[in-house]
């Protein structure tokens, strides 16, 4: 099956499968603040990710991209919105447009629709420097996002099986890309170790992309006539990957991704320690779905929602946010403490 046809067929089975909300956020709870002397007119929502400034912590994460015009379509809706609210936008992987001409189209329109935005490109961890400034060329990205995604590749029956010299490759692009690297995972989490050799070679952000959203396993066990079950429960919860992740680095940002669909989500993200919050599986089904007006109402409820919700906790910025008290419990406490991350250091700061 060529590149443009699994695309299409990536959005139909993660629109039927959907997302099991298993990420863990169910185990973060807020503690309380009665006095927090603030109003909702304070609340300023702006970020960072590394030195790239960005109107909300909330942005469109990777999705889709070279499934034609169909994609295309997609694409340009995502941009629209995108431009409506300032929102960063990632495009999905460009390998298949670096590989046939046809199908940039199906990314360049997001340039042509959001012409003053904050866009990310993305690639694999395979890619070579010149296909890195390719795609970065290709839609005037003003970051490049490199996706790993080691357990799809096994489970997709046409996928890679050699995963050797992607630190490397990784470090070489850093080293010569004019613009910051973010590197993602794509639905299994990320441990502390990946992320402290990711820092150590200079990448600007880490994209958790924990367990508990679209599940790529699933999809690519679709797809198969010998399924690999054993791999669709595979990965750590994205609370628990965004805390061990910020119990390891000091210099890089972290975004927390994987199953986020409310608010509430995305300011527990945020308070253990992501600088942004990105959502894709939630925003395709609402925009496939309801349409993009949808979409900016859905956008507009989440600004509204985050701004109350910070109120409540006295936190003016994303950085208060950041050292809101919570408490954990549950699984997500459970594998925390055994790989020896003590929480506390989030109640009692």
């Amino acid at each position: 099956m060529d590149r443009a046809k699994r695309k299409l067929q990536h959005i139909e089975y993660a629109l039927t499968i959907g997302q099991h909300r298993l990420h863990g956020f169910e185990d973060v709870t807020f503690v309380h603040n009665s006095l927090p002397n603030i109003s909702t007119a304070r609340i300023d929502l702006q970020t960072k990710i590394g030195e790239l400034s960005l109107r909300s912590p909330i942005f469109i994460n990777a999705m889709t991209g070279g499934g034609g015009a169909e994609t295309t379509k997609i694409n340009e809706q995502l941009a629209y919105v995108a431009n409506e609210y300032g929102l960063a936008m990632a495009v999905g992987s460009q390998m298949v447009a670096l590989k046939d001409e046809r199908e940039q189209q199906s990314f360049t329109i997001i340039r042509q629709v959001n012409k003053h935005g904050i866009v990310f490109a993305n690639l694999g961890s395979e890619a070579t420097v010149d296909e890195a400034k390719r795609a970065i060329d290709m839609i005037e990205a003003n970051a490049l996002q490199i996706h790993l995604n080691v357990v799809q590749e096994l489970v997709m029956p046409e996928g890679d099986r050699n995963f050797c010299g992607a630190l490397s490759r990784i470090e070489q692009i850093v080293s010569a890309v004019d613009v910051p690297v973010i590197v993602k995972e794509v639905g299994f989490g990320m441990s502390k170790e990946t992320a402290r050799k990711l820092e150590d070679i200079g990448v600007c952000a880490v994209d958790v992309g924990g367990f508990g959203g679209t599940n790529f396993a699933q999809i690519e066990n679709k797809r198969r006539e010998n399924q690999l079950d054993y791999f669709n429960e595979w990965g750590i919860t994205t609370t628990a990957s965004i805390a061990e992740v910020a119990s390891e680095v000091q210099r890089i940002s972290i975004i927390g991704s994987g199953g986020v669909q409310h608010a509430l989500d995305v300011a527990k993200c945020i308070a253990l320690g992501a600088s942004a919050v990105g959502m894709a599986g939630y925003m395709l089904r609402l925009l496939i779905e309801k349409g993009v007006d949808a979409l900016m109402a859905d956008i507009n409820q989440l600004h509204e929602d985050l701004t109350v919700i910070m109120t409540a906790l006295g936190t003016r910025t994303i950085f208060d946010l950041q050292k809101a008290p919570l408490v954990i419990t549950g699984k997500t406490h459970h594998w925390l403490r055994e790989r020896g991350i003590e929480t506390t250091r989030y109640s009692q700061r």
